[in-house]
């Protein structure tokens, strides 16, 4: 059998002494490896468990749920949210009326830098809007997370240190394995036929694109969301509200 992956996560309602080693010597007797373990929010504990046998990890699940003082929450292949949680220790807050779209405050950039990490690492066609404030850390997000998944990052259009406005990139820039990173308001608003031809290609490509201010690239292309694979909101405050009134006037030289 194939060596897989599971993520377990259980609630504690008694941490008595020697819980957590109880549960190591449960899968230590069916041969479960622990991979990575870390609590997650608040009274509950993540595992990432590798096994060769579906079968001990349902025989696990049935065991577990004899065990007083803890509950199982989730029994599953590992999404990616479930790794980084057991990694860093919490869960990713996600809209809960729109499930792709995904939120972080700036203290918490380490996570967010981990998740663009992640998932520029998978290869293929992918697109992941970025919405956020000037000056919130959302280019700067792109380009660690790029360094993290060890890829090359191109701009066809940004503000990060002036206006750049691509109308044409060179072999070595288009390579499909690259990050492409595209400023909406740039490439929609500020720029020309050329650039437009440009970002079309670079929209056809079977490539990962990252495009900041998503909801302005929507409204003045001729994109619509189910471009979009996730979307991704950075905030400096978790209330704080994303508005456009003048990011479509404002001089775009001191950055978005």
């Amino acid at each position: 059998m194939n060596t897989k992956q599971w993520y377990m996560e259980y609630k504690i309602h008694k941490n008595r002494p020697g819980l957590l080693g109880d549960i190591a010597s449960l899968l230590g007797m069916l041969e479960v490896n622990i991979l990575t373990i870390n609590g997650v929010e608040d009274r509950t504990r993540g595992m990432l468990l590798q096994t060769d046998d579906d079968e001990k990890i349902e025989l696990l699940g049935k065991m577990l749920a004899k065990v007083e003082n803890i509950s199982i929450v989730t029994l599953r292949p590992p999404r990616l949210t479930d790794i980084l949680a057991v990694r860093h220790g919490r869960y990713i807050e996600r809209d809960s009326d729109d499930r792709k779209t995904f939120r972080f405050t700036r203290d918490e950039l380490g996570l967010l830098v981990d998740f663009l990490g992640e998932l520029f690492k998978q290869e293929g066609n992918q697109t992941i809007g970025l919405r956020g404030m000037p000056r919130v850390g959302k280019t700067e997000s792109i380009i660690a997370g790029s360094v993290c998944a060890n890829k090359r990052w191109a701009f066809v259009s940004s503000t990060l240190l002036r206006q750049t406005v691509r109308s044409q990139l060179s072999e070595e820039e288009l390579n499909p394995h690259n990050v492409f990173i595209i400023d909406g308001i740039v490439s929609t608003i500020r720029s020309n036929d050329k650039h437009y031809s440009l970002l079309q290609d670079i929209m056809a490509m079977p490539s990962t694109k990252v495009i900041e201010h998503p909801d302005i690239f929507v409204r003045e292309s001729s994109f619509d969301y189910d471009v979009f694979d996730c979307i991704v909101e950075l905030r400096n405050t978790p209330d704080e509200e994303i508005t456009y009134e003048n990011f479509t006037t404002a001089g775009l030289d001191g950055g978005f």
